[in-house]
């Protein structure tokens, strides 16, 4: 058995969202990730709840390291803060589409804590 994740297939529920749309809007902001932790049917799918966790971890990571190169003065924030700013976008472009594909792609370190909180 491969240890790769298996897609999980859609499942509507009871709002009309499939459970890799939900997944996806998590990533869209930190708003829609508590949303979905705070309102049923999503609250009771491990699916979902991984993906807002990890959102909402990703969020923090990118606020932290935003400040931290933010601090460094010329070089952090001309080329460092950039290059930072189109590595999230094309990470967020990712996992948008893992979860639609209904991937659960735990990112390294906060994926882990992701999935501890989801209840996997």
């Amino acid at each position: 058995m491969s240890d790769t994740p298996q897609p999980i297939p859609p499942q509507a529920a009871q709002s009309g969202l499939t459970d890799n749309t939900a997944g996806a809007l998590a990533y869209i902001t930190f708003i829609p990730a508590i949303i979905f932790l705070l309102v049923e049917p999503y609250n009771r799918n491990s699916f979902i709840r991984f993906h807002a966790w990890q959102s909402i971890f990703l969020g923090i990571t990118c606020v932290v390291a935003d400040f931290v190169l933010g601090l460094i003065p010329i070089i952090g924030w001309f080329v460092l803060l950039p290059l930072f700013c189109l590595g999230v976008f094309v990470l967020w472009i990712v996992l948008i589409m893992k979860a639609l594909k209904g991937e659960r792609y735990e990112l390294p370190v906060i994926g882990k804590y992701a999935a501890q909180q989801a209840g996997n």
